[in-house]
C-alpha cells in the first residue's frame, strides 16, 4: 500500500502538467491530455484495489494465567490462550501440546469462548482456550512460548503466531510436609458404600467396600489414592479406579471424581474391622487445612456348614490309601488279567466270526441250487394265473431227469395235454396235479435210488441234505 502511495505522489506533477495543457492548449491537445489523464486515473485505481485485495489477514496469540497472585501445590492454575484474527476463522486453530516438568496439564476439551478485542486500534475476533495446570512440586515453573496455526478467511496460506513465555511459582500449603500429597479444592465430599454378598456373612462369602471422592475445582487425575489395605483373615481383590471429570452439564469444568473399590473374601471365621480412612486437604475457599474421613466397617463371619474348602490332594490320597485292602487289590488284579485276555483274544474271535459267516453263506447258496428248493416253489407257481411250470422243470432237471417229462408220470402228461391240446381243460388238470404232488415226489426219489444201485456214476457226488 505504501508503494502505491509513493507511485501516486510521483505521478502527481505529471497530472498537474496535463491539466494545465488542457486549459491552455489547443483543442486537439486538450483531447490528448484528457485521454492521458483518464488512463492514468484508471491505472492508479487498479493499483490501489489490487493492493487492498493482496493484504493478508493477521493472526495474534495472547496468554494469561488465572489466578495471577499465588499458586498452591495441588491447586489448579488456568492458562488462558487467546487466538485473534482481524478476519474470521474458517476452522478451529491448531493448538500446541503443552507438557511441564513438575506439573499435571489437562489440555482444552475442544470448547472455546468467543471474544472480541481491539488491538492497535483494529477490531479482532478471537477464541479463548483453557489449559488447566496442577503443580506437584513447590518450585518455579516456566511455560514456553506456544505456537498456534490457523487459516483465517481471505488467507492464501496457513498462518502461525507465538505467545509470550510465562513463569509462575508454586508454594506448599501450610500444614503439609514437602513431598506429602496435597489436594487443593473449593469443596470436598468423601463417602463410602458397603455391599455384602449375603447376610449374615459366613466363611467363603465376600464384602465390597466402595469409596467415592469428589473435589470441586480439582483435576480428577490429581486426586489422591485412598489406602485400602490388607486385613488378616481376608483376601483383598482391588478393582481399577474410576476417574472422571465433573461439569455443570454444559461442558464447563467443575472438578474431579475418583471411585475406588475393593472386595474382601472371608478366609477364616471371626470378627473383622476395615479401618477408617482419613484424607487431609486444603480448603481454597477458607484458606485452611481440613480433614475428611469415612468410618470403619466392622462385621462378623461365622462357620458355614455347607461350605467345603478346596480339598488337599495329598490328604485325599492318604485317606483313600488307608481304605484300600488286600481284597480290593486282588479284585483289581483279576480285572486287569480279564481285560488283557479279552484284548489278546479279540483277533481270534473276529476270525471265528468271519468263518461262521462264510459257512452260512455257502450253505444258503447250496440250498438255493438244490432240487428241494425248486420243489418248494412248485405249489405257489401252480396257484398263479396263468400257472407257471418253471419250478417243475427246474426240479426235474435237478432230480437227474434231464427234463424228460415222460418220466414224471401220467398226471404231468395229462396237464400238458390239457394246457396245449385241442380241448383245453387246464383247471381240472392242475387240480389233479396238485393232489398227486406227494406221490410224484416219492416216485422220483425211488427212481433215483434204483438208478444209483444199477450203475454208479463215474464222478460220484455225495448227496447232501438241506434244511
Amino acid at each position: 500500500m505504501n508503494r502505491v502511495m509513493a507511485i501516486a505522489s510521483w505521478l502527481a506533477p505529471t497530472v498537474d502538467l496535463r491539466c494545465t495543457q488542457i486549459k491552455c492548449g489547443s483543442e486537439p491537445a486538450r483531447d490528448r491530455a484528457r485521454s492521458f489523464t483518464t488512463i492514468l486515473g484508471t491505472l492508479l485505481l487498479c493499483l490501489i484495489t489490487t493492493a487492498a485485495l493482496a493484504t493478508e489477514p493477521e493472526l495474534r496469540v495472547q496468554t494469561h494465567l488465572q489466578p495471577t497472585d499465588s499458586v498452591m501445590v495441588g491447586g489448579v492454575l488456568e492458562l488462558q490462550l487467546d487466538v485473534f484474527t482481524d478476519s474470521w476463522f474458517t476452522d478451529a486453530p491448531t493448538l500446541p501440546e503443552l507438557k511441564l516438568s513438575g506439573a499435571l496439564v489437562m489440555p482444552p476439551d475442544g470448547h472455546a469462548e468467543h471474544i472480541n478485542q481491539k488491538l492497535d486500534g483494529k477490531s479482532f475476533n478471537g477464541m479463548r482456550y483453557s489449559f488447566r495446570i496442577t503443580p506437584n512440586l513447590a518450585r518455579g515453573i516456566d511455560i514456553p512460548a506456544l505456537t498456534v496455526r490457523a487459516t483465517p478467511g481471505q488467507a492464501t496460506t496457513e498462518l502461525s503466531a507465538q505467545s509470550q513465555p510465562l513463569h509462575f511459582i508454586a508454594t506448599q500449603p501450610p500444614g503439609f510436609k514437602p513431598g506429602e500429597p496435597v489436594l487443593v479444592a473449593q469443596g470436598l465430599r468423601f463417602t463410602q458404600k458397603v455391599i455384602k454378598s449375603v447376610t449374615p456373612l459366613k466363611l467363603g462369602d465376600s464384602i465390597t467396600r466402595q469409596l467415592t471422592l469428589q473435589a470441586d475445582g480439582a483435576l480428577a487425575m490429581s486426586l489422591p489414592t485412598p489406602l485400602l489395605g490388607d486385613v488378616a483373615g481376608l483376601s483383598r481383590y482391588p478393582k481399577s479406579p474410576w476417574i472422571s471429570s465433573l461439569d455443570d452439564g454444559r461442558g464447563h469444568f467443575n472438578g474431579g471424581q475418583r471411585i475406588d473399590t475393593a472386595t474382601y473374601r472371608i478366609d477364616t471365621e471371626g470378627q473383622y474391622s476395615l479401618p477408617a480412612i482419613e484424607l487431609k486437604w486444603w480448603d481454597a475457599s477458607t484458606q485452611q487445612t481440613r480433614t475428611a474421613h469415612v468410618p470403619a466397617v466392622t462385621f462378623d463371619a461365622v462357620v458355614n456348614s455347607t461350605y467345603r474348602p478346596v480339598f488337599s490332594i495329598t490328604e485325599e490320597l492318604e485317606r483313600h490309601g488307608q481304605q484300600i485292602s488286600g481284597h480290593w487289590l486282588g479284585l483289581l488284579a483279576l480285572l486287569v488279567i480279564v481285560a488283557l485276555l479279552a484284548w489278546f483274544s479279540c483277533p481270534l474271535v473276529h476270525r471265528a466270526y468271519l468263518g461262521g459267516q462264510a459257512r452260512r453263506r455257502a450253505r444258503h447258496a447250496m440250498w438255493l441250487e438244490s432240487a428241494e428248493y425248486a420243489w418248494r416253489q412248485i405249489p405257489s407257481q401252480l396257484e398263479d394265473r396263468p400257472a407257471q411250470l418253471s419250478a417243475l422243470y427246474l426240479w426235474a432237471k435237478r432230480s437227474r431227469n434231464d427234463l424228460k417229462l415222460t418220466n414224471l408220470g401220467p398226471r404231468v402228461q395229462g396237464l400238458l395235454c390239457a394246457c396245449y391240446g385241442r380241448k383245453p381243460s387246464e383247471d381240472q388238470a392242475l387240480h389233479r396235479l396238485k393232489e398227486s404232488l406227494t406221490e410224484l415226489h416219492s416216485q422220483v426219489e425211488r427212481n433215483n435210488e434204483s438208478a444209483a444201485l444199477a450203475l454208479r456214476p463215474l464222478n460220484p457226488v455225495h448227496k447232501k441234505e438241506f434244511r
